[in-house]
C-alpha cells in the first residue's frame, strides 16, 4: 500500500506538487493521470525517495522507501527505462540488480521469460528499441517479486501486443493482492486497465475515485442519431446547452437532449429515425472535462504561438 499525506515539492517559487493526500490500495490497479507538468512523475519520485519532499510524507508498505532494508523486494519501480548501462546485456543488468539484494539467478531467468526478452537477453541494452527497453524496465521492477509496483508510462513504445500484455500483467498482479500504481497518457488503455483513478492538475489532486465515478463526471451523454432528414432534425433539436455535431450525411451526435426527447421531437415532426442510441462518455471525455482548467502547456495554433517552455518538472 502507498500512503501519501500532505506531500509537497517546491522548486523555488514553483509548486510541482502542492499538499496532496491519497492512498493506493492493494488488490486493484490505480491509474495516475494528469496533463504534462501536473506533477505525476515528481510524485512518483517523491514516493521512492529520488526527490526530497518540501513537506508531507509518503510511505510504501508502512515505511518510507529509504527505510526498507531490501526495497526491491517491497516495491518494483519503473520511472525511466533508459536508466541502464548501455554496454551491459539485459541479463547482466538484471543479475547486477539481483546481486544487490541476494536474489537468486534463476529469478533473473524467470523475469526475462515473463517479459518476452529471451531472444535479446544476451544483447547490449544500447541497441534495444524503445519497446524492448520498456520490457527490461518492467523485468527489473518485477525482479524482487514485490508487493507494490510503481510504473510510469509502462506502455510507452510498446506495440499493440505489448500494450495488451502490460494490461493483463497489471490486472493479474492486482488480483494477487498487490498494489499497482501506474500512469499513462493512453485513456482508452487506462479505461480497460484501472479500477481506480487519481487525477492531478497543477500539482493538486482534482479527482480520486473509482473509474465508474470518474466516467460519471463526463461532460454528458452523447446520443447518436441516424436519419435521412438530418438537416431538419438538427434544426428541431437546437436550443440552449444543446450541441449537435454532424458526423456523416445522415448521422448526428447530440448532447444536451436525452434519447426520449429526441424521439418525441422527431415523431412530432414526422422525421424518420434509423438509429437512436445513447452512448456514455468515455474516460477521455471525463479526463478532458476534469482537466480543462488545469492544463499548463497548450499546443500552439496556426498563429505562430511560441512553444511551451521545457524543463519544468512533471
Amino acid at each position: 500500500m502507498i500512503e501519501v499525506r500532505g506531500l509537497s515539492k517546491h522548486y523555488g517559487a514553483t509548486a510541482a506538487v502542492d499538499d496532496i493526500t491519497f492512498d493506493v490500495r492493494p488488490g486493484r490497479v490505480t491509474g495516475f493521470l494528469g496533463p504534462n507538468g501536473a506533477g505525476k512523475s515528481t510524485t512518483m519520485r517523491l514516493i521512492v525517495g529520488l526527490d526530497a519532499a518540501s513537506a508531507g510524507t509518503a510511505t510504501v508498505n508502512g515505511r518510507p522507501y529509504a527505510e526498507h532494508r531490501a526495497p526491491l523486494r517491497e516495491v518494483g519501480v519503473l520511472l525511466d527505462a533508459k536508466a541502464v548501462h548501455t554496454g551491459r546485456s539485459a541479463t547482466n543488468h538484471l543479475r547486477a540488480l539481483a546481486a544487490t539484494h541476494g536474489i537468486r539467478r534463476s529469478r533473473v531467468d524467470e523475469v526475462i521469460a515473463l517479459t518476452g526478452l529471451e531472444t535479446v537477453a544476451s544483447k547490449r541494452v544500447g541497441g534495444f528499441s524503445l519497446g524492448m527497453g520498456q520490457r527490461l524496465g518492467i523485468a527489473a521492477a518485477l525482479l524482487g517479486d514485490p508487493a507494490t509496483l510503481i510504473l510510469d508510462e509502462p506502455v510507452n513504445g510498446l506495440d499493440p501486443e505489448g500494450v495488451i500484455w502490460v494490461r493483463t500483467l497489471a490486472r493479474h498482479l492486482a488480483a494477487e493482492g498487490r498494489t499497482v500504481f501506474l500512469s499513462s497518457h493512453l485513456m482508452s488503455e487506462m479505461a480497460q486497465t484501472a479500477d481506480h483513478i487519481i487525477v492531478l492538475g497543477r500539482g493538486r489532486v482534482i479527482a480520486d475515485a473509482p473509474v465508474g465515478d470518474i466516467l460519471a463526471m463526463s461532460t454528458g451523454t452523447i446520443v447518436r442519431v441516424r436519419t435521412p432528414d438530418a438537416d431538419r432534425l438538427a434544426g428541431l433539436l437546437a436550443g440552449p446547452d444543446v450541441v449537435v455535431t454532424r458526423t456523416d450525411a445522415d448521422r448526428l451526435d447530440v448532447t444536451g437532449r436525452t434519447a426520449p426527447q429526441i424521439g418525441e421531437l422527431a415523431a412530432g415532426a414526422a422525421v424518420v429515425l434509423h438509429e437512436l442510441t445513447p452512448a456514455s462518455g468515455s474516460l477521455e471525455d471525463a479526463y478532458l472535462a476534469l482537466t480543462a482548467d488545469e492544463v499548463q502547456y497548450h499546443a500552439g495554433g496556426t498563429t505562430g504561438s511560441p512553444a511551451s517552455p521545457e524543463g519544468t518538472p512533471s
